[in-house]
């Protein structure tokens, strides 16, 4: 059973900068697509940001482009979620998830495995 592990939220001023942790364990990344979704108050889940299973490709919401990336560990089986230049509308729950479908695909029904999530809010 996969199972996966976030850490590193917290309460950051705008304009600064966080990482946030997913530790995999029960397989290797090399079989599936890790992806970081959040979700505000009020609002539904949304894909941030996706990295293949051979860490070759890695996927952006236009809302984030240029200002995040997802680093990536095989030997530590950690996926990380770099986070620069964040705005107040950052604020959320932050998961991450598995699955042996597309990272292309953003709808959160095609991940099988979530972490509990990490708060990240973004305020001064």
């Amino acid at each position: 059973q996969l199972q996966l592990v976030e850490s590193g939220g917290g309460l950051v001023q705008p304009g600064g900068s966080l990482r946030l942790s997913c530790a995999v364990s029960g397989s290797t990344l090399d079989y599936y697509n890790i992806g970081w979704f959040r979700q505000a108050p009020g609002k539904e889940r949304e894909g941030v940001s996706c990295i293949s299973s051979s860490g070759g490709s890695a996927y952006f919401a236009d809302s984030v482009k240029g200002r995040f990336t997802i680093p990536r560990s095989g030997a530590k089986n950690m996926v990380y979620l770099q986070m620069n230049s964040l705005k107040p509308e950052d604020t959320g729950v932050y998961y991450c998830a598995a699955t042996r479908g597309p990272c292309s695909s953003w709808s959160p029904y095609n991940y099988d495995y979530w972490g509990q999530g990490t708060q990240v809010t973004v305020s001064s």
